[in-house]
């Protein structure tokens, strides 16, 4: 049996409260349209005799029948037990004498009885109706968290094998300078693993996974390169996606580099007011036909990410300048 969450607390006592209103509303009419107690009175127990069995029928069917019975295939039970359930709420659906009333009464009680049949079967309906609703909307969000965690999936695996190759070209040449990358990297995989598992990290913790990663990417670059970055986060303690960046910090790397020209990497996160502007400035240098593995994939999980996490609520650019710069900038609202 799963757990009792606090949102179905409030579900629960969100229906019984709309299912009250529904109750008492025929007996505030009445006070306010005749003011009589007796009439009031008189007015809630009619109420009460018809609709409260129609709402004992949903109830039953929202919490048990439809979860227990409909979903599980179980449809021949499920329609014995609402015949049961219903007979059981509304006695006087078979136990009345409509013979025993005058003849001028008997047509209008057996539409009373067709309508209180109706409004049963209507109550199943809608609790039906709603759980499905429901239903829809969890497998619409375990799916999106599904995809999600495969985007990230994706990231972390990524950097992690980019940066073993910095660090083994690293000992060959200084092996002081490579131990210290160990240590960063073993910070930056301890954050990965342990403080991005929530939907939502504070933006200081990733603005300095970010800084200790662009040292790292830095591993790749000769005095050729200039790599330059710039924060400005006015409230650290905002919230973001974990790692949303990664992806095309990596990307100014891999497709900005040139062994054999000057390049130049320039990063820049700013947030204030609410809004957080990144932005990825490189030197287009783009890898030949037969070293394009992976490219364009960072650029699709982030975007996909952005689309999930943050829909309408972001803006992308993505253009080569005509000093040949390949430009990216995220506008997201926090």
């Amino acid at each position: 049996m799963s757990k009792i969450q606090t949102r179905d607390v409030w579900l629960f006592a969100a229906q019984v409260l709309l299912l009250s209103l529904v109750l008492l509303s025929p007996g505030l009419i009445s006070y306010i349209t005749t003011d009589s107690a007796p009439v009031v009175w008189e007015s809630l127990r009619i109420s009460a005799y018809w609709l409260a069995p129609a709402c004992t029928v949903y109830l039953l069917n929202f919490y048990l029948c439809v979860p227990l019975l409909w979903y599980r295939h179980r449809f021949w039970q499920f329609g014995l037990v609402n015949a049961l359930l219903v007979m059981v709420c509304n006695p006087h659906l078979l136990f009345n004498n409509i013979s025993s009333l005058p003849e001028y009464y008997r047509a209008g009680y057996s539409s009373f009885l067709i309508i209180a049949l109706l409004i049963n079967l209507m109550a199943i309906g809608v609790a039906m109706s709603i759980r499905f609703l429901m239903r829809q909307s969890e497998r619409k969000q375990k799916e999106v968290e599904a995809e999600l965690a495969w985007l990230k999936n994706q990231i972390n695996p990524h950097f992690l094998f980019n940066t073993l190759n910095n660090i083994s070209s690293l000992t060959q040449i200084d092996a002081d300078e490579a131990q210290d990358a160990v240590m960063q990297l073993s910070d930056l995989l301890r954050y990965a693993m342990y403080e991005t598992n929530k939907p939502k990290v504070a933006l200081a913790g990733e603005v300095e996974f970010m800084r200790n990663y662009i040292q790292l990417m830095k591993l790749r670059c000769n005095e050729m390169t200039t790599v330059s970055e710039e924060t400005d986060v006015e409230d650290g303690k905002a919230e973001i996606a974990p790692l949303l960046f990664i992806s095309l910090i990596e990307n100014a790397f891999k497709h900005g580099l040139n062994s054999n020209a000057p390049a130049t990497i320039s990063i820049s996160l700013r947030q204030k007011d609410g809004v957080l502007v990144f932005t990825s400035d490189n030197t287009n240098n783009p890898k030949p036909t037969k070293d394009r593995s992976g490219s364009g994939i960072g650029l699709e999980n982030t975007r996909r990410r952005l689309d999930l996490l943050y829909p309408g609520r972001y803006q992308w650019e993505q253009t080569i300048t005509p000093e040949n710069v390949y430009h990216v900038k995220i506008t997201l609202q926090l």
